[in-house]
């Protein structure tokens, strides 16, 4: 495998054990070459509250379903 592509589509096909595998095996690489991680994301109160009330609505739909 040569292209990120081909890594990609023989990723896909792994077991969800040998993803795991693979992707602390990643995370260890980065560590170990010094990366550094990505600075938090920043959301504004408006757009949690909405995401909380969707959630809400959701769970409701899920329950009045049963």
């Amino acid at each position: 495998m040569s292209t990120l592509a081909e890594i990609e589509q023989a990723a896909a096909k792994l077991s969800p054990e040998d993803k795991q595998e693979l992707l602390l095996f990643l995370a260890t690489r980065l560590r170990d070459d010094g990366a550094t991680l990505p600075a938090p994301r920043q959301f504004a109160p408006a757009q949690v509250a909405a995401w909380i009330a969707e959630d809400d609505t959701d769970m409701a739909k899920f329950r009045g379903a049963k």
